[in-house]
Order: structure tokens, then sequence, then C-alpha cells
């Protein structure tokens, strides 16, 4: 364990006290040597799984280095899913909270007009991927004029889902005086490449190799026909009886079949592929976060953008076709320092591809019988009695720091000509509250959003049904989470 704290960082009382909020006690590994040097603005190519606290070692000095009053948008952050370009900006807001740090996604399959809107106010940090990104750089609705600070976060699945052509487009049209810092569970040629062509001697940073995972994660496979696969998971789930896990198919096709099969069965569980509407991904998402349901059955689009700490079993029911996959995959357990099972099934047929993984992980995986009917039938009892338990719904990580935060709502913004300032200007002058009682402020046409921050908000709210803005009176409420 690291013996530093963050405050030896020298970091602002607004970043070091949002830490604290968040339950961040000391830094993780990749956060201790990543966080020094990014604070000196080097360039930095880092290897490390996933689960090592990368989104707070790259996020942590970003809040750090961002310049509240500039308005355009001082760092680009790419990642290869929008489940993990919508955790990053959660994690970052959270990060930056007291700072006022303003955070916008940007990804596919939503609104352009709404995420324009959105880059056209006050935004100091901007999350995408690579598609949408782009788009918004061709159309002129996203300045790269103040960019300071490029992150690419899981390089190597963005050469997977073919996107280095296009993140090699993002950084063409960056300025050249910025700091890079490039994020990798594994680095293959290309990426390795990448860092050689757009980097400033970046100082080479490896946190954890893949083989070190057996330390955390225990591996293990079972080999089984294809016909036999679904009773084959049956019985390994009663055996194993896990809290949480992630079940792994290969396509879509199979995702759905799986997750029908087990809802049949009565499981609590649910499922995510590239298939289903991206609100529906996020509602999953959340709801397994949270601990609604056990069982998560998915795509490897779900390999990525999973920041959870307790989830105990990762089953590969189809065996990645790619080595880097099975590394990602079973990175979903183990995390944070807990340990955790990633439990394999391979057909006789695919010797070639377990060969692969195998010399690419760098150790051969352990390999284990079916679970016997005996075996079955003697956890039976325990797996029924968890079965029927009412599920432990977890709070949020942000729970504690938002516990003194309440957003505003008032009905008013841009079409009443009204400007953060006057929000500022009004708000401040109440008894007992500053400026700096005031964090982030999203004005859209009709409406606008403050927080209130200090645990203010109830002194404000009552405050403001009675005070006009610019001499509007607006109606206000809490605003809706």
């Amino acid at each position: 364990m690291s013996e530093r704290s963050f405050n030896d960082y020298k970091l602002s009382e607004e970043i070091v006290r949002a830490l604290a909020g968040l339950g961040y006690k000391e830094p993780t590994d990749v956060q201790n040597k990543v966080i020094p040097i990014a604070l000196t603005r080097k360039d930095i190519a880092v290897k490390s799984r996933t689960g090592s606290g990368k989104t707070a070692a790259f996020g942590i000095p970003i809040c750090e280095l961002t310049d509240w009053e500039e308005n355009k948008p001082q760092a680009l952050i790419l990642t290869p899913t929008r489940e993990l370009a919508a955790q990053v900006k959660e994690d970052i807001t959270n990060i930056g909270r007291f700072k006022r740090i303003k955070v916008a996604a940007v990804y596919g399959r939503e609104s352009f007009a709404k995420q324009t809107a959105e880059l056209k106010q006050k935004t100091h940090v901007v999350v995408g991927t690579p598609g949408r990104v782009h788009d918004h750089i061709d159309r002129g609705t996203l300045d790269l004029g103040e960019i300071k600070y490029l992150v690419i976060d899981e390089a190597d699945e963005m050469l997977n889902m073919g996107f280095i052509e296009q993140v090699e487009k993002i950084i063409k049209k960056l300025p050249k005086d910025r700091m890079t810092l490039l994020f990798s569970a594994t680095l293959p040629k290309d990426v390795e490449k990448l860092c050689h062509k757009y980097m400033r001697n970046p100082v080479d940073i490896e946190v954890q190799s893949t083989a070190v995972t057996t330390t955390q994660i225990d591996h293990s496979l079972i080999i089984v026909r294809n016909d036999d696969k679904f009773n084959l998971l049956k019985d390994v789930i009663i055996v194993e009886n896990p809290d949480s896990c992630i079940i792994f198919g290969r396509t879509q096709e199979s995702v759905d079949n799986i997750y029908k099969q087990l809802e049949q069965l009565d499981y609590a569980c649910g499922k995510i592929h590239g298939g289903m509407e991206q609100e529906d991904r996020f509602k999953v998402m959340n709801e397994f976060r949270r601990g609604e349901f056990r069982y998560l059955v998915a795509t490897d689009v779900a390999a990525r953008g999973i920041d959870i700490d307790n989830i105990t079993h990762v089953i590969n029911y189809d065996l990645p076709l790619e080595s880097e996959s099975y590394v990602h995959r079973t990175g979903r357990t183990g995390r944070a320092g807990k340990t955790g099972k990633a439990i394999t099934f391979a057909t006789p047929n695919e010797d070639k591809f377990l060969a692969d993984i195998e010399s690419y992980i760098g150790f051969e995986i352990r390999r284990r019988k079916a679970p016997s009917t005996d075996e079955v039938a003697l956890r039976m009892a325990a797996f029924e009695e968890k079965k029927q338990a009412q599920p432990t719904i977890k709070k949020d990580k942000n729970e504690q720091l938002n516990k003194e935060i309440l957003k505003l709502y008032f009905n008013g913004g841009k079409k009443k000509k009204l400007r953060a300032v006057d929000f500022v200007g009004t708000i401040a002058r109440i008894e007992g509250v500053s400026a700096d009682d005031i964090g982030i402020i999203a004005i859209q046409d009709l409406v606008t959003y403050v927080d209130i921050l200090n645990g203010k908000g109830n002194l404000v709210l009552n405050a403001m049904k009675t005070t006009t803005i610019k001499g509007k009176q607006l109606k206000v409420y809490e605003a809706n989470k």
C-alpha cells in the first residue's frame, strides 16, 4: 500500500476536500506515479490494468491545472465507449466539484443539438468518443483553441475498435503545445507508435503487468461442449454463488439467449450490448452498480466503462477471440485491492484461441472440472437463500460528497438574457452566502441549474423565492436528481 497521502501533492484545498468527500484515503500505485509528474505538465504513457484507479490519476491533475476563468475547453479526454465517457464525466465532475469544473460528455446516439448547446456554455473539460468528438470538430461546435491537456484513455481498446485513425485526425487538429497522457491496459505496437509520433519524450510508467493479476484474480478454465454450456453455467453459478457477476457472451444474440434463459429461471439479472438503446444501457449499468441485480450478461462493450469495485466473479461463457479482450473482461473483477474469480468456458475446438490468450497473458490458465452433481446439491440451499434475499442497494460513491450540495432549478435562461454572473451576483448578496458557496451553473435556453455548496442550499432556495435576478422573479425549486 502507498504511504503517501493526497496532501503530499500540494493540491488546492477544493480538490483535497472533494477527494475526502469521495472517500479517497490514499493514492493507488498508478495515482502515486502519475499525479506528481502530470502536475509538472510532462507527457506520460501509462500501462496499467483496469481497476487501478487511473481515472483519478488523470482527473486529479486535470482538475488542479484547469483555469476556472477560461470559458473554452482546456482538456479533451478520448474514451472508446459511451459508458466510459459518461463514467469519466461523472468522476471528473466529482473531483472538480468545489473548483466548479464544468465537464461535457459527447458521444453518439445522443442529440447533437443538445451537445452543441452544452458546448456553447462555459466548459472546462470535454470527454467523448472519437467519432462524435471528430464530428463536433468538423462542424465547428468544439473549440480546440485552448486545449492544453489531452488524455487518450484505454488506447488499446481504441485500436481494437478501429478508432485509432480518428484519434490521429483529432490529435493533428489540437494545439501542439499541450500535455498528452495515454493510458492502456496493454501496449500493442500501434499504440506505442502513437506515443512516439504525437508525444514529447513521454515518461513511461508501467504499474502492473497482466501476469500480476493472478495475485488478485483466480483464473480457471472448464472445457465444455457448446450444447452443454448453459447447464454448466447453472451449475457453476450455484457452486460459486457470486455476490456480483458479469457473464460475457461473444455476440448480441448469445447475450440475449443467456439472459432469456436466466430470466426464465427467475435470476435477478440484466443485459447490455451494442444493439440496445443508449438510455437503456445506462439504466442497466446504474442498476447493476447499485446492486439491484446480481448477474449482468454482456458483450465486450461492457468490458469498458464499468467502474464497480465489488464484482466477485467474471464468467467467460464464450471464449474471447482476441487475447486483449480476455485481459479487459477479467479486469472487471479483483479491483481496488479486492480478490476475484475469472472462470472461462472453452469448447474442445478452441485450442488455438486459448493458446494465444495464455501466450499473451504469460501464464497457463488452471484447468478444472465441471462441478459434480454432489457439489451442486451440497451448495443448493445456500444459493437459494441468497437468490431469495432482498438486494442490498449500494450508495453512490459521491453520496457523501453531495450531501452538502443542493442543485436548484430556475425557470429562466438564455432566452431571458440571463448569464452566470447574474446568478452569482444575486445569490452572493444573500446574508450568510458568498461566491464560494456557488458551484457549477448550467444555463440553458429556458432553464438554469445552479449547485449550491457547503450546506447553504435551503437558505438560498428560500431566499430566492422572493428575490429577483436582473429584475425578473423566477420560479425556483430543488432540481430533480
